[in-house]
């Protein structure tokens, strides 16, 4: 009796694993392609006519160069206090575009090539620096090892700035060319004059297949 009850239950478990080892083989376990590291500044695998890493690079380098070798923004005894974020970015044109992207890099690249000779505000933080002032104020923290101030820091110059495309298609070819110009200015934050300008133009065309999100 004892045997016979073994002998079933090897037999259930023999056609269990020839059930999932038929299953198994049916499953599509095909390798996917591996990740690749591509260089941010060149044209990559997956392209198309919208503003990419390479453009990104492009544009905030020569903004950083322009801007460096303007002398009402480093020529000044008292480096100026400047405001770069996208707030007053608009994009109007047809590419997707996170603009902090641009605004973000050209800050950075800049805070660091400047060298002082510029003071970037973080107006994009003022929420953060007020919380920790008001708890400095209360007495719920120390005072820390800085300088009190009466306020946040004011600015002097802020960037702004637009980008626009003009699309065009060949119905005959499928083929898509887009004209993209992005444009900075540096205003004065009293008397609204535009101190600095900067313009990148491009114009990319393909058979246009790729999503940007």
């Amino acid at each position: 009796m004892f045997r016979k009850t073994t002998l079933k239950t090897v037999c259930a478990l023999a056609t269990a694993s020839l059930v999932l080892s038929g299953c198994a083989s049916n499953i599509d376990n095909a390798k996917g392609k591996p990740s690749v590291y591509e260089d941010v500044s060149t044209t990559g695998s997956v392209g198309g006519v919208g503003i990419e890493s390479q453009d990104v690079v492009a544009v905030t380098d020569k903004m950083m160069r322009d801007m460096l070798a303007n002398p009402l923004l480093t020529g000044r005894s008292t480096p100026p206090r400047i405001i770069i974020d996208n707030e007053y970015i608009k994009n109007e044109s047809t590419s997707v575009v996170n603009t902090n992207m641009l605004t973000d890099r050209l800050r950075i690249e800049l805070n660091r090539a400047a060298n002082g000779r510029m003071i970037f505000v973080g107006r994009h933080f003022s929420d953060m620096v007020q919380k920790e002032r008001d708890l400095k104020r209360d007495g719920t923290v120390d005072g820390g090892t800085i300088r009190k101030t009466a306020a946040q820091a004011g600015a002097d110059f802020r960037l702004g700035g637009r980008i626009s495309s003009l699309d065009a298609i060949d119905r005959n070819t499928g083929t898509q060319s887009r004209y993209s110009q992005i444009s900075f200015e540096m205003v004065d934050l009293e008397l609204g004059t535009i101190v600095w300008s900067g313009l990148y133009e491009m114009r990319k065309a393909a058979r246009d297949n790729v999503v940007y999100r």
